[in-house]
């Protein structure tokens, strides 16, 4: 959907990628698709190990207030690069459709390995564009590792960051389904994918918050330390509190009213090795009434804050 209600699609035919709009809420569309760009190798290809693979586009419009707004993009994977070289694209359009870009790289490796089943958003607070794909740059077999890609531009330039901690290896026996995916806003960026270990499927999100003036794209596993957001919350009468560290360290992690007051030092000054932590907090052992507290984690590689809301 556009800013001022526009719907806007693409999909993949014998024709290669295409577009249609309507400009009355789905009543009325163009007589004469647009043509957006070729496939080559087609939207449903061979990717070694996967069961099944395609290259489907995915659509998206910037409706925030950035200078970009109201581009639209269309994201899809193909082979223009090579039968054994799937690469990730993004054609853009800056007059609703009625031209388009040349296709543009997504993914910013060397030439030569597999990116395949990539999905889009779009930041509604900057504009800011991602996307989220399978990778097997790192490796000569079918080992496969998951990457976002960021553009700040507008779609001209990418930046990529591996997200996932450790490869796996898929394999065309065990059925993966074809779907990734991604939601962001305001910096806050959760990719979804599903990941094959040992024969049992699984499905896994990366943590990537952005700060406000942050130019790095910085994935949760690439940082010296994390924390998560706390689960459940909002929570009754316990929650459960995440985090990583990457090297030896002091922790203290406490938790604080409103007001920045600590209520409750879960952790103070201990020395941890590098790794994944959780602790648990049950806040009926302290008799907190019910309202928006913050975990608080201090470490010395840096701090962190947590909002969570202690519900009735």
């Amino acid at each position: 959907m556009g800013p001022n209600g526009e719907l806007y699609v693409a999909w993949a035919g014998p024709e290669g990628i295409v577009f249609n709009r309507s400009m009355d809420e789905g009543d009325t569309w163009l007589d004469d698709d647009i043509f957006i760009s070729d496939q080559p190798g087609g939207w449903d290809y061979n990717i070694p190990g996967i069961y099944r693979a395609n290259g489907l586009p995915v659509t998206c419009c910037d409706v925030s207030h950035s200078p970009y707004r109201g581009t639209i993009y269309v994201n899809w994977t193909d082979h223009r690069s090579g039968d054994n070289d799937t690469d990730v694209w993004i054609a853009k359009s800056t007059d609703g459709g009625n031209t388009w870009s040349l296709p543009i790289r997504v993914n910013d490796d060397p030439p030569g390995k597999e990116q395949f089943f990539s999905w889009m958003a779009i930041d509604g607070a900057n504009g800011n564009v991602y996307v989220v794909f399978y990778d097997r740059r790192n490796y000569n077999d079918n080992n496969t590792d998951v990457y976002i890609a960021r553009s700040v531009d507008g779609g001209e330039t990418f930046q990529n960051i591996k997200v996932s901690e450790s490869p796996f290896l898929p394999y065309s026996s065990v059925f993966f389904g074809d779907y990734t995916n991604i939601t962001v806003y305001d910096g806050k960026v959760r990719p979804i994918w599903a990941r094959l270990q040992n024969g049992s499927l699984s499905v896994l999100t990366a943590i990537v918050d952005i700060a406000v003036g942050e130019d790095e794209l910085i994935a949760d596993n690439a940082r010296p330390f994390s924390m998560q957001q706390n689960y459940p919350n909002p929570f009754n009468e316990s929650t459960t509190l995440a985090y990583k560290i990457d090297k030896p360290t002091t922790v203290t992690l406490s938790v604080c009213d409103m007001l920045g007051r600590t209520v409750v030092e879960l952790i103070s000054n201990q020395y941890k090795t590098a790794g994944k932590y959780i602790e648990h907090f049950d806040a009926s052992q302290y008799h907190l009434k019910a309202g928006v507290y913050y975990f608080v984690l201090n470490t010395g590689l840096g701090s962190r804050t947590q909002k969570m809301l202690l519900a009735d």
